[in-house]
């Protein structure tokens, strides 16, 4: 267990840490569990304030991998994919079995990756609505 509460930027530590590590493949990974990572935000009461953030997470995958939207770097897209798999992965720095205090890393992380691809999503959603 951590000694300190975990925050913002220890999240985009995580974040940044954590995207230089994905693979390809692990893009599919999160198209294929993404109904399992939008129930985890839905049911874990720390991550239900990010509902409305993983689905557009989601989404801009989804139209990475498809080729629709790749106005975005490669960088971003592994923080955005590393970030889901991470919320999903329930032996992460905090189990997520601890109530509640298992949850907490997940936030710090989902919040330190928007915060780091803030421009990207933002670009995101005004292509989404205007194509």
């Amino acid at each position: 267990m951590p000694k300190k509460k975990l925050t913002v930027v220890d999240g985009k530590k995580i974040v940044k840490k954590g995207a230089a590590k994905i693979k390809d493949e692990d893009f599919e990974r999160v198209l294929k569990k993404s109904e399992a990572i939008k129930n985890k935000f839905k049911h874990a009461k720390p991550l239900g304030r990010f509902v409305e953030d993983v689905i557009l997470l989601l989404s801009i995958v989804k139209d990475y991998i498809k080729g629709n939207y790749r106005n975005i770097p490669r960088w971003s897209i592994a923080a955005i994919v590393f970030t889901l798999l991470y919320v999903l992965n329930p032996f992460d720095i905090i189990p997520d079995f601890i109530t509640f205090i298992g949850y907490l890393d997940d936030a710090a992380v989902v919040a330190g990756c928007l915060y780091l691809v803030e421009q990207d999503l933002k670009e995101y959603k005004e292509w989404k609505l205007n194509e």
